[in-house]
């Protein structure tokens, strides 16, 4: 009997030790379950510190566009429009960010009429930011309903994508506090 009992004892004791090593093999590994901004754009964000990934993961999207150095002009149009609010209380939104090499392809002359016009400011500003979180999976065929009213549309594949067939996303996938946002290459216009 007791030659009986060591073996169901030796027997249970390898099917506890082989079950977690079994199951370890099929546990997702963290890295996996965490998302990373991916473009040729990323690297030129800081790696740590105030405008990096990890600071802004912390804030709301609009005190992390002030904080990063590439979003600077987003922030102050966004802050002459009185959007800065309403863009940090919103919850799981995407902002298609211009970045400041964005703005520096408008003319001058039509960046001073546009902030001039507090109006036409905010609707350019609300034509960048989709009332949900759109992941990198729904930007190959994409067509999403901005706060502005119109539509804009993805398109591409892997980590080649466009807004409106013009404007890349040079950073996309970075998440804030309240939104995902994708840096983008060019001031988006809303249709007339």
């Amino acid at each position: 009997m007791s030659s009986h009992r060591i073996r169901t004892s030796a027997a249970a004791i390898a099917a506890v030790v082989a079950l977690p090593l079994s199951l370890g093999a099929f546990a997702p590994q963290a890295s996996a379950d965490t998302p990373s901004p991916f473009g040729t754009g990323c690297s030129s964000l800081p790696n740590s510190g105030k405008g990096s990934t990890t600071e802004m993961s912390k804030e709301r999207v609009a005190t992390a566009a002030a904080n990063n150095p590439k979003l600077t002009k987003l922030a102050l149009a966004l802050k002459d429009a009185g959007l800065t609010t309403k863009l940090n209380d919103a919850k799981h939104i995407t902002v298609f960010a211009p970045t400041n090499a964005a703005f520096d392809k408008v003319s001058k002359m039509q960046l001073a009429g546009l902030l001039k016009d507090k109006a036409q400011l905010k609707k350019v500003l609300t034509y960048h930011v989709v009332d949900k979180a759109i992941t990198p999976s729904e930007l190959p065929n994409g067509s999403f309903k901005t706060l502005e009213g119109s539509t804009l549309k993805t398109s591409g594949s892997g980590e080649s994508f466009k807004v409106n067939d013009s404007a890349k996303i040079v950073c996309g996938d970075i998440k804030t506090a309240n939104a995902t946002v994708y840096l983008v290459d060019e001031v988006l216009m809303p249709p007339s």
